[in-house]
């Protein structure tokens, strides 16, 4: 097992994307904030986009809220023209940009109206994950930044943009969708006027559950998919055969708990599965003991004796701390030994557990640092 060598993927001209994947309660947005600043601070203009809707990333920049739009942090340290901004994936904002890019301003609103289009907009699952390639895709074409960060959601799903190019395209060939198009593409007419034969059947029945009126917005916005996502798929697929790259890193992040490092298993096996860039995994809030060399047992012996005698109760109570902590450190080494095993090729980084929740600039500078001086 080798160590991540932080600062030279964060230094590596050649580096743009990292994507920094775990599950909750890991510290990976820290991580992702950390990053990003250590990035900005030796030089490189980086922006940090977060797909998880928790206020974290804006707080411990100093910034009072995130949106679609990168927002510049202050207070960044540089002398080399590096720049840090953040924002967060607004997905019906993305998906309004997208029908504003593929199609003229009145069919946009006639768009926007739909009531179809403002479900699938802001609820539908899946239209985060289409979005945030999107956002990612846009970001990237716009060749503004050295170096982008992607702050997945904190769950099993934070993966799940990967399938969308795929998704998508099943979505857009499906049996469904060319049925809902095909009184679009007989000239326009009523939905339910134009239908015959088995299309009168499948009316009937989806009319049925669904409404007519629903029907009618629902086929009002497939036609209207049909000419405005012409590029959409394309796009998708390009984004996520960039992610493939060396351009890009993956880094997964995780805590010493059992949980925590199952799930960074997962992440890292699918994310060799399909052949993505594997930088490594920061392993966070790792405890470590002073004294190594003295052992848990041997602690605990010493602070009887001591309170056998009665001296030095003080003593006897530190013994007993670093008794605790050293079970603790060896607890942590057995759990990070299931990951390790799994996949001794992985480099691995481990961060300190720091003494207080990091909450500004500071504070992402101790990770920062931590995060590159253990390379």
């Amino acid at each position: 097992m080798s160590g991540l060598d932080i600062e030279a993927l964060l230094t590596d001209a050649d580096t743009r994307i990292i994507v920094c994947c775990g599950s909750g309660g890991v510290g990976k947005t820290t991580t992702a904030a950390a990053l990003g600043l250590r990035a900005a601070e030796a030089g490189r203009r980086t922006v940090v986009l977060t797909i998880d809707p928790a206020r974290r990333l804006a707080q411990s920049m100093g910034l009072s809220e995130l949106d679609n739009v990168p927002r510049r942090v202050k207070g960044v340290e540089t002398t080399g023209g590096g720049e840090l901004h953040a924002m967060m994936l607004d997905m019906k904002r993305t998906f309004d940009e997208v029908v504003l890019a593929h199609t003229d301003p009145g069919r946009a609103e006639e768009i926007f109206a739909n009531p179809f289009y403002q479900a699938m907009s802001s609820s539908f699952s899946g239209t985060q994950e289409y979005m945030a390639m999107e956002k990612l895709s846009q970001l990237r074409a716009a060749d503004e930044w050295d170096l982008i960060i992607v702050d997945t959601p904190p769950s099993r799903s934070a993966l799940d943009f990967l399938d969308a190019p795929q998704n998508l395209a099943r979505f857009l060939d499906g049996r469904l969708l060319k049925l809902l198009l095909a009184p679009a593409k007989t000239g326009g007419r009523g939905v339910l006027k134009v239908m015959s034969g088995t299309f009168s059947l499948f009316s009937r029945v989806i009319t049925k559950i669904l409404g007519n009126q629903l029907l009618d917005d629902v086929s009002t916005f497939v036609a209207a998919l049909d000419s405005m996502f012409g590029g959409f798929r394309e796009r998708a697929q390009r984004t996520y055969d960039l992610l493939k790259t060396p351009g890009t890193a993956f880094v997964v992040v995780a805590a010493p708990e059992p949980d925590a490092v199952r799930e960074a298993s997962y992440f890292a096996d699918r994310l060799l599965a399909e052949g993505m860039p594997l930088a490594g995994l920061v392993l966070n809030r790792v405890h470590a003991t002073e004294a190594p060399g003295l052992s848990a047992a041997d602690a605990l012996d010493a602070a009887e004796k001591l309170d056998r005698t009665g001296e030095s109760p003080l003593t006897a109570e530190v013994l007993r701390i670093h008794a605790g902590l050293s079970r603790l450190v060896e607890r942590e080494r057995r759990i990070a030994a299931g990951f390790t095993t799994a996949h001794p090729d992985v480099p691995i980084v481990e961060v300190p557990a720091e003494a207080e929740d990091v909450h500004d600039l500071d504070g992402l500078r101790r990770v920062g640092s931590a995060l590159a001086s253990t390379a």
